[in-house]
């Protein structure tokens, strides 16, 4: 089921101003109508020999799967609970039984609280300007009055157009004016505490969304035209985005010179050389995501919603040169919907019969140049039909379609379009809830820890 073939997406975490902690990390996303039990999740990322783990929320499952599993977490409260965290009291409450007791009584590593997501996001046309700093201070008193104040850091993952260039080169990067002083108070915040700073860079989106972008400049082998910026080269849309960042900092007073050069030793970006902890974006598709940034969203994964590799890719953390599938994973009976072998293409409930299962199941990976673009009529009918039972766990009913649908044993899989089978249910032992937003699907995070 995977949408887009052409390449593997990364979440990189620079902590530049604390001891370096080096290793891979993943993003594990759980807005799916059938999600992997975390007790598969957890050993997957250990198969993968993957150290850190990045969560949208603070889900109790989740989290007490990851307990003496070893590996680093950052928790997340959604925007919607930033209005809340207003409250002194509402925040020691959410340290108390999110961090604190997961620390405490199931051993679970957490280092990091993402305070919301992207607030300041453009679309969201100010509505948490003022309701995101004063959350994460409440956040940072209740983590410090819990006794958990230098292990746990608070930060809050920004969307990369808080900055901008005025000269399409990163030397010309500040901060985006109308918001230049909530950026500047947060930045300030997180140095005067030694919090990590975070932003969420996306290459992959301005490829999509401009058509004249060079694709070559997306892509990380060099073979792009060199950008010349005052003598500093770039060949990479990720570089010269994160060095605007840069700028943009040092324009501000939060980031000196001095301490670009701390780490020398390792390959980092022109303005900012040094060891990075890169965070895999993403780990597992997610097919109830929403899809109105573009059909891509439910596809973001390494791995498909049911935990095989999607790509050859060798993260170097094994010896085995390859991705490790999940273990254990439990499926429905082998069966799938299709239409009818007698049924006409052109019967008048096709449309309203295919527009009803793509409404309400997953029909993205139909699109031009994806896994299943290559169908047919019937085949893309099919594959609607089947989306549309295999997430209502196989009833009968969800077959009918006015008598156009039918039940086979036989998989109607053809070449690289996989019709799916749908992993059994989870339910897990607490109420869950999605804690973060469609733009938390990031193709780059940093976070920097503040002088």
């Amino acid at each position: 089921m995977g949408l887009f073939p052409f390449g593997v997406l990364f979440v990189v975490v620079l902590l530049l101003f604390t001891p370096v902690v080096n290793g891979i990390g993943a993003n594990w996303g759980t807005q799916s109508t059938h999600r992997l039990p975390p007790e598969i999740v957890v050993r997957l990322l250990k198969d993968n020999g993957v150290q850190k783990v990045k969560l949208f929320d603070a889900d109790y499952d989740t989290l007490k799967a990851l307990g003496k599993s070893g590996l680093e977490v950052m928790v997340g409260i959604p925007n919607d609970m930033l209005s809340t965290m207003g409250s002194l009291k509402a925040a020691e409450k959410w340290v108390s039984k999110n961090v604190s007791a997961h620390i405490s009584n199931n051993n679970v590593n957490i280092r990091y609280v993402a305070v919301g997501n992207e607030p300041y996001l453009t679309t969201y046309n100010g509505t948490y300007l003022k309701t995101t700093l004063p959350a994460m201070q409440n956040i940072q008193t209740a983590l410090v009055k819990a006794g958990l104040g230098n292990q746990v850091k608070v930060t809050c993952p920004l969307n990369a157009d808080v900055y901008e260039s005025s000269s399409s080169l990163p030397s010309g990067g500040d901060f985006r004016a109308d918001i230049h002083g909530y950026v500047s108070q947060l930045v300030k915040f997180l140095r005067d505490n030694g919090c990590p700073f975070t932003i969420n860079i996306y290459p992959f989106i301005s490829l999509y969304i401009d058509p004249n972008f060079p694709v070559e400049y997306a892509f990380f082998d060099g073979n792009a035209t060199p950008l010349n910026d005052g003598g500093t080269i770039y060949t990479n849309m990720f570089d010269a985005n994160h060095d605007t960042l840069v700028w943009a900092l040092q324009k501000n007073g939060d980031l000196t010179k001095d301490s670009c050069s701390i780490y020398q030793q390792e390959k980092g970006t022109p303005m900012r050389p040094g060891p990075v902890d890169a965070y895999l974006f993403s780990l597992i598709d997610e097919d109830a995501k929403s899809i109105q940034p573009g059909n891509f969203e439910r596809h973001w994964g390494i791995l498909t919603y049911d935990g095989l590799p999607k790509y050859i890719l060798n993260l170097g953390t094994t010896n085995l040169g390859s991705l490790v599938p999940a273990r254990s994973v439990k499926y429905l009976e082998r069966k799938w919907c299709v239409l009818k072998p007698n049924a006409k293409v052109d019967d008048p409930q096709i449309a309203p019969s295919m527009s009803y299962a793509c409404g309400l199941a997953d029909c993205t990976s139909l699109g031009y140049q994806t896994s299943c673009g290559g169908l047919d009529a019937r085949g893309n009918i099919s594959y609607a039909f089947n989306s549309y039972y295999q997430i209502n766990n196989q009833l009968d009913d969800a077959c009918k379609f006015q008598g156009l649908g039918t039940v086979t044993k036989s998989d109607p899989s053809t070449g690289t379009c996989r019709f799916g089978l749908m992993i059994q249910p989870y339910y897990g032992g607490a109420e869950r809830k999605h804690g973060y937003t469609r733009m938390a699907l990031a193709l780059i995070l940093f976070l920097w820890t503040s002088l």
